[in-house]
């Protein structure tokens, strides 16, 4: 398995980004939960991870080691990103902190915005649509990321025992 762990690694996080999307695409679709703007800005990351964890993947089994130990290492970085923002936007539900102005505060109307506005409910990003075990989506969003964050750090650290990993 050590042999193989940057293989591994990089599916590992596509697979945790694929799953994270559809959990989202799922809640908004299925459930009905609107994302509010920081929902989106967490999404980012995982739509980066799935084509560039494939891209890892190939190159480690190309014999490319250190092309996807990179990717590997900027998968992580994103995913710790990614962490703080979730870490953020569950700090402004849970009020510890002020949001940005876009999603938290008074809309501001101008000209018919509020005709246009009518029947739609626009989603808050201090308050949480659901929660589990008391942790909101962004507090799971949190933990998912980082776990991806040091699977994506553990395949790129690791050296193949391997002759042809040079």
């Amino acid at each position: 398995m050590l042999q193989r762990l940057d293989e591994t690694a990089a599916l590992l996080v596509v697979a945790g980004s694929a799953l994270a999307l559809a959990a989202a695409w799922y809640f908004q679709l299925v459930v009905g939960l609107a994302p509010c703007p920081l929902c989106l800005d967490q999404r980012i990351a995982y739509y980066v991870a799935v084509p560039l964890g494939l891209v890892a993947y190939g190159a480690a089994r190309g014999g490319r080691v250190r092309v996807a130990q990179v990717i590997l290492g900027l998968l992580g970085l994103a995913m710790v990103i990614n962490m703080g923002i979730a870490i953020f936007h569950a700090g402004v539900e849970w009020r510890l902190w002020e949001g940005p102005t876009t999603c938290t505060g008074a809309p501001v109307m101008t000209g018919n915005v509020l005709g246009a506005l009518k029947g739609a409910r626009v989603p808050r990003c201090d308050e949480a649509a659901w929660r589990l075990f008391g942790l909101s989506m962004a507090g799971w969003n949190a933990l998912i990321a980082a776990g991806l964050a040091v699977v994506a750090f553990t395949g790129a650290t690791t050296r193949r025992k391997d002759a042809g990993a040079a």
